[in-house]
């Protein structure tokens, strides 16, 4: 998440020029307020959170899409929603168009690399419980063979015992 947001703020100075009409510093803003919010505890992160979110209620501009946006592509797992966060990033993300539009590709390709994480690890553990259930049901098969062969084991003993009671019966008993 750190990592996220340093690399959001290493990008700024490629993205220093914004749309027409915009304030030159916006996304360094958005950059900082959001990096403010990761580092601070959780209650303020979730009122940040609150707060982006009123704005964007209040005004859907583009500037706040993407305020809400980064806050929730940022902040720690229990307050983030990629996939919000890729739907408003959606319409500003434009790699070509500088500013807010790289700020917001960049972000979510982001987004969209841990949305792929997160289905390959989900992926590799729904293959490793099955193959812990196929593990498991070979060891129930195998002990089910062992005990099986032990039972065959004990009962060729059991003859074999009677066969040899039986010699020693008939060598005892005189003729």
């Amino acid at each position: 998440m750190r990592r996220l947001a340093l690399a959001a703020l290493a990008a700024l100075p490629a993205c220093a020029l914004l749309q027409p009409g915009e304030s030159p510093w916006t996304v360094d803003a958005i950059a900082a307020e959001a990096l403010a919010a990761s580092r601070a505890p959780a209650p303020e992160q979730k009122a940040a959170l609150a707060r982006a979110q009123q704005k964007f209620i209040a005004d859907a501009s583009a500037e706040n899409r993407l305020r809400l946006a980064t806050m929730l592509a940022t902040l720690p797992a229990s307050l983030r929603d990629d996939e919000r966060a890729a739907e408003l990033l959606e319409p500003l993300a434009d790699a070509s168009s500088p500013g807010a539009g790289r700020f917001a590709a960049l972000l979510a390709s982001q987004v969209a690399e841990r949305q792929r994480l997160t289905r390959e690890l989900e992926r590799v553990r729904r293959e490793r419980e099955k193959a812990e259930a196929e593990h498991e049901r070979a060891d129930k098969e195998r002990d089910k063979r062992e005990e099986a062969l032990r039972q065959q084991l004990e009962a060729l003993r059991s003859i074999e015992r009677g066969i040899l009671e039986r010699e020693e019966r008939l060598r005892r008993k005189p003729r």
